[in-house]
């Protein structure tokens, strides 16, 4: 068999850390000036615009909008750029199956690399192909590794996830990330389909568990489960560190059912791998600017918007420039720009984190409305169990209802429904309907123990 190209042979490993510097060397990166730290994205931006243009997705995108291969200047162009999302991915393997021709892979330099395949676990629509190249996977992986690292994960931990596995690219994207990036022990848990929840909690006590990893919908859950199998959460297990989507759920109530564990925040999607993600002083996430250049857009106008205005996160991957290169990906998640400066000192931006999705918020009579940020909302009230979803209908006369069912501790009564439908209005702005029920009601709607991301909404209103 002639020679050829290996996953591990595609990438230059030195360069890699160079781009993208991990440990105390990407700390120092960080605290570079913001000039600095500018002309490195300028230089992998213009690495990934040249890679682009040779791809029949983009020469369809950028010429649509009259973009010539001059026109792109440097990342002060970016606004004047068309953005795209999930649903011009989809077209584009709808016009050319099963991959699509986003990915260039047959336009690589040299002919076809090595290329990892996931999807997205379609939490949103049909799953997404998803494409890698060896250099920007692994680029991918080190930036999670060292945010992980940056939290505080240290060699001697273990780690386990309750990441997805399959198709989705989740849960072997985080196996990567840990096990070639921080020397920490791995356990591949998965979701309670993948290793039943009760499974789950034996293995935390039997490995010693140290670190868990996932979305906090199911972390939480998973500590019930202990102290359903008299295993106490905090006396029998030892978990120190809890690292994951946490949006604006309320940290404090997750850290004190694991006895105190370090809570970390981070966020990014099944394309652009880790964007941002919280530091050891927990004050916003960081992005990642030596790897993503991110920018906040006017939900309506797609124009970036002031720092501190709400807005859809649109991303650009500076670290890929082999498959799929990803230049103004709107991701619909909607965050805004911390203002004031980091107490690290690190020049990076910082962001809220993930404050809901543009493409599921609801209108409710003039109010806009993201059913994931009723949880934040609700965890100010002690009976209220963590597990929640949204009801939108609409009735015979055109008018829009809104209805929080969520899980309650003890007796439901007209006392405790007013108080759910008091804060609700406060801090809404809008009387809703409130549905209370009893823990685990909900689980064959929200999906928690089957979903890496539960559904949180459910829109009659147009069926």
């Amino acid at each position: 068999m002639a020679d050829h190209n290996t996953y591990f042979n595609s990438v230059d490993w030195n360069a890699l850390q160079a781009d993208h510097p991990i440990g105390d060397a990407f700390v120092q990166f960080a605290k570079r000036s913001t000039d600095e730290i500018r002309a490195h994205q300028e230089r992998l931006f213009a690495r990934c615009v040249e890679r682009a243009w040779q791809i029949p997705f983009y020469q369809r995108l950028w010429g649509n909008a009259g973009i010539q291969s001059g026109d792109i200047k440097g990342l002060e162009t970016l606004p004047a750029l068309p953005s795209f999302d999930k649903s011009d991915i989809m077209d584009s393997i709808a016009l050319q199956p099963p991959f699509g021709d986003f990915g260039g892979m047959e336009t690589m330099p040299g002919g076809r690399p090595p290329v990892i395949m996931h999807t997205t676990s379609g939490t949103t629509g049909t799953p997404q192909v998803l494409l890698f190249g060896a250099k920007s996977r692994e680029a991918q992986n080190l930036l999670l590794g060292r945010l992980y690292r940056f939290q505080g994960l240290r060699p001697d931990d273990v780690v386990h996830s309750v990441y997805g596995h399959g198709m989705i690219n989740g849960g072997h994207y985080v196996r990567e990330a840990v096990t070639h990036w921080t020397s920490a022990i791995f356990m591949s848990a998965g979701t309670g389909v993948e290793t039943r929840s009760v499974r789950q909690v034996e293995l935390m006590r039997d490995f010693g568990t140290t670190a868990i990893v996932g979305f906090a919908d199911y972390i939480k859950k998973l500590a019930n489960v202990a102290k359903e199998q008299g295993i106490d959460p905090v006396k029998d297990l030892n978990i120190r560190m809890i690292s994951g989507h946490l949006g604006r759920e309320d940290k404090a109530s997750l850290s004190e059912s694991w006895g105190g564990a370090d809570c970390f925040d981070w966020y990014g999607v099944g394309d652009t791998g880790c964007i941002a993600g919280e530091g050891p002083d927990r004050d916003g996430l960081y992005v990642m600017e030596d790897a993503q250049f991110l920018e906040v857009c006017d939900i309506d106008t797609g124009q970036p918007v002031a720092d501190g205005s709400d807005g859809d996160m649109v991303c650009t991957c500076l670290y890929k420039d082999d498959i799929y290169p990803i230049i103004r990906f709107n991701t619909h998640d909607v965050t805004r720009v911390r203002t004031g400066q980091s107490s690290l000192g690190l020049n990076f931006k910082r962001i809220e984190g993930f404050l809901g999705r543009s493409d599921n918020m609801v209108k409710i009579r003039g109010i806009n409305i993201f059913p994931q940020a009723m949880g934040p909302i609700l965890e100010e009230l002690d009976v209220f169990t963590g597990e929640f979803i949204c009801k939108a209908v609409r009735d015979g006369a055109g008018r829009d209802e809104f209805t929080v069912c969520a899980e309650v501790q003890g007796p439901v009564n007209e006392q405790v429904e007013g108080q759910f439908k008091s804060l609700l209005k406060q801090r809404i702005g809008i009387d809703c309907g409130v549905e209370l029920s009893a823990p685990g009601s909900l689980a064959d709607l929200t999906q928690t123990e089957v979903r890496q991301k539960p559904i949180r909404l459910i829109d009659r209103r147009f069926s």
